[in-house]
């Protein structure tokens, strides 16, 4: 097992395969030799276990009795050009009595002449190129293409063109040798091809060529334009249509648009006084009213409309053309007489035909047309009547029928005739209407006697809190005002309420206060101009929390020593409160601003009216914890006491503030000096204002008896040491200048001088007199305010 022995009969050998051989192509055959003994053949057939350089091109495959041959795998496909030239296989064998063999086949790759191939977009795709019309003869493109081999490679297309139709024609390019694509024309979009499709061929010296299609594009560029295709110049249309009406259907075309809808804009350049022109559909419409009795038209019923035609809305190429409008007339106006009241005399004695007036001479019809303006006089009538008569209908001639006798009973005294006549265009009838006047027969009613509205009393100024309505049964229905008549006063307002003298709605133009007036009662009336009627409106004014706690005080100023004992009343100070719309064991009482370190707290904090200002913790200054000595608190005082956790989130709750500004005063110390060098004396110097005169006055009275108690005081020490210690003898007098006198240390004396301009940072109210005076926290300075 494992002995080398000549198993591959056949090898080691050489053999050649040209490039770009396809998959399964024999490239040497070899045997197998088996020993004798091996009757069950070949245990591992024979295999390419390595290869130099390593590729996966070759493979073996069985021909059958231990026949085989190396095959080609076109995994990678051989390419003499990018490859090894050579390739050396190493192909192992082995039979069932464990006898192997490891022998090399050498492949050699031989050249084959390849096709040329284009390089860039033209091998992926097929390329397109647009040209703008209009542009001159130039380069429009670069073919790239290389040969495998290096050969120099020969470019020619096809003199073939095809269009959409794919018909042939004329091809307007030219292809150099070097690749370069040149157009040889001028194209007119209008008038060429739109597309060309040319087939480029590059081919080797050898004749091996390669095509590829190049799609050329003519691109339209806004050249050509527009023209008119209605024909139609001349309209004719009556007088006195209405705004809107259809007149002309003007359209156009753009030649640069023949294959798509055309994106043209219609204006009208001439007078727009009685035309418009839809921008983009070219409809022609009545704008303005027509009177063809008018001037100018009534000597010129022609109106010339210039229309322009443009392929771009901010201009471009333009067309324009004249569209005439004849103008007709029409019927449209009756005939009119000035004066239309005629005065006359005529003597009772007068004879049957007497000419009275002539009526034509004072009427007329303005309509242009003569066809239009005649005009008939007819109906005579009125009272008396029978006594004239009109000569004609065209005449208007108005003459007697007879005499008329005033002194004959049958007159009945009558001195004046009222005649009517009626001057009748042949269009038109003239008709008299009787109008029968209404009158107010009944009395408004309201939909209910009396109305009832409840009213939070937190309700906007201005909002509406209900309606009121009435109804009557006249025909047609009288128009109905609405007002208030009595009630809804208060000590404050005149009126606080208001309703809608159209539509009854009642709206408030007064804050409601529940705590002053819990219930208004409106009397409201409705009219209908000549009757009337009343109805009650009760306005029940519903209790809301609107109102804040207000307390006593809201401000106070006090000092306090640092070594106040904890849960001391603090100065006794005691703050009451009220709310005119809550318990008094509603609030509750918390420090919200200025609580350092927590040394205050009130006592009860809920469920009272009062409450005490106590002292929760000592003061610590000495280590540090503590560093304000003026703390201004400011205190809430809320009116939820009483309401539950879910309440609080519903109801309404109000919000009282006080303020407090407490200066804690340390206590007094002894500073004893431990160095004797110098003595520091600090002087401080206040700068007042001239309104404060009362302080320089008060600290100079204030001096003054201070130096004279000091006097005082020194006066009785020396009498007290005068008494206790009497005067020694001669012996103890014995002249003391010659002794060594103890020479004291000079002390150096610094004085640092302060200006402190007075700033009264705080206010607060005397407990004995009430007024409220401003001090400074650092100086306590005051002043009356």
């Amino acid at each position: 097992s494992g002995r080398r022995t000549q198993l591959l009969k056949g090898l080691p050998a050489t053999s050649t395969v040209e490039e770009n051989t396809a998959a399964g192509v024999s490239v040497y055959t070899f045997n197998v030799t088996v020993s004798p003994l091996s009757s069950e053949g070949v245990a591992i057939l024979p295999t390419i276990v390595n290869s130099n350089p390593l590729t996966e091109a070759f493979d073996i495959e069985s021909k059958g009795d231990l026949e085989y041959s190396v095959v080609t795998t076109g995994n990678p496909v051989l390419d003499y050009e990018t490859m090894p030239k050579r390739f050396d296989l190493q192909i192992f064998v082995e039979d069932t009595t464990g006898r192997t063999d490891l022998n090399i086949l050498t492949v050699h790759i031989t050249d084959k002449n390849e096709r040329p191939v284009f390089r860039g977009n033209m091998a992926i795709q097929t390329v397109r190129i647009y040209v703008l019309e209009g542009t001159p003869p130039e380069c429009i493109y670069q073919v790239d293409a290389a040969d495998p081999e290096n050969a120099e490679l020969k470019t020619n297309f096809l003199l073939s063109s095809f269009q959409y139709s794919l018909l042939p024609a004329p091809v307007p390019f030219l292809v150099l040798e070097s690749g370069a694509i040149f157009s040889t024309k001028e194209f007119d979009y209008e008038k060429d091809p739109h597309c060309y499709f040319l087939n480029i061929t590059v081919s080797d010296p050898d004749g091996l060529n390669s095509t590829k299609t190049v799609n050329i594009n003519i691109i339209n560029i806004n050249d050509e334009r527009p023209y008119f295709t209605t024909k139609q110049r001349i309209y004719r249309i009556p007088e006195e249509h209405s705004p809107g009406t259809f007149v002309a259907n003007i359209t156009a075309k753009d030649p640069d648009e023949e294959d798509s809808p055309s994106r043209l804009f219609y204006s009208i350049q001439s007078s727009d006084r009685y035309f418009s022109i839809n921008p983009l559909t070219g409809v022609l419409q009545v704008t303005g009213r027509i009177d063809r009795d008018a001037l100018p038209l009534r000597l010129h019923p022609n109106i010339s409309v210039i229309v322009r035609v443009e392929d771009g809305p901010s201009g471009g190429h333009t067309s324009e053309t004249e569209i005439t409008i004849i103008v007709d007339d029409i019927n449209d106006n009756p005939p009119e007489c000035n004066p239309s009241t005629f005065r006359k005399e005529a003597n009772e004695n007068m004879t049957a035909g007497t000419f009275l007036l002539d009526l034509r001479n004072y009427c007329k019809d303005i309509d242009v047309d003569p066809s239009n303006n005649r005009f008939n006089f007819t109906g005579l009538s009125g009272f008396g009547s029978n006594n004239f008569a009109l000569e004609s209908t065209v005449s208007g001639r108005l003459v007697m029928t007879g005499s008329i006798d005033l002194e004959n009973p049958a007159n009945l005294g009558v001195e004046v005739y009222s005649l009517t006549v009626r001057v009748q265009d042949i269009a038109y009838i003239i008709y008299i209407y009787i109008r029968i006047k209404p009158v107010n027969e009944f009395f408004p009613v309201f939909s209910n006697l009396s109305y009832e509205f409840n009213v939070p009393e937190i309700t906007k100024v201005g909002s509406s809190i209900g309606r009121v309505n009435a109804r009557d049964k006249d025909w047609p229905p009288s128009v109905i005002t609405y007002s208030i008549v009595a009630g809804g006063g208060t000590r404050d307002y005149t009126n606080i309420f208001w309703i809608s003298p159209t539509k009854g709605d009642v709206k408030i133009l007064a804050r409601l206060d529940y705590e002053t007036t819990q219930k208004h009662i409106l009397i409201v009336q409705a009219s209908d101009q000549e009757k009337t009627a009343t109805a009650s409106v009760t306005v029940n004014v519903l209790e809301v929390n609107d109102e804040e706690p207000v307390c006593s005080p809201n401000f106070y100023s006090f000092q306090i020593p640092v070594s106040l004992a904890v849960g001391t009343n603090i100065n006794g100070f005691r703050i009451e409160c009220q709310d005119r719309d809550s318990d008094p064991r509603s609030f509750r009482y918390f420090i919200n601003e200025g609580n350092v370190n927590n040394h205050f707290t009130f006592s009860p904090s809920a469920g009272s009216n009062t409450s005490r200002l106590i002292l929760a913790s000592r003061f610590d200054y000495e280590s540090g914890l503590d560093t304000n000595w003026i703390y201004r608190l400011h205190v809430y005082i809320t009116d939820d006491n009483l309401l539950s956790a879910r309440d609080k989130a519903t109801h309404l709750i109000k919000t009282g503030t006080v303020t407090l500004s407490i200066r804690v005063i340390p206590n007094p110390t002894t500073v004893i000096a431990t160095t004797p060098g110098f003595t520091i004396v600090t002087k401080r110097e206040n700068l007042y204002s001239e309104s404060a005169w009362y302080v320089p006055f008060v600290i100079t009275l204030g001096s003054l008896l201070l130096l004279g108690l000091l006097g005082y005081l020194g006066f009785l020490m020396a009498m007290w040491v005068r008494t206790r210690c009497p005067p020694a003898g001669k012996a103890d007098s014995a002249p003391l200048i010659n002794a060594p006198e103890k020479k004291k240390h000079k002390k150096e004396v610094v004085v640092t001088m302060t200006k402190l301009n007075t700033v009264f940072d705080g206010e607060a109210r005397d407990p004995v007199t009430g007024k409220m005076y401003e001090f400074n926290t650092r100086s306590g300075a005051r002043r009356w305010k």
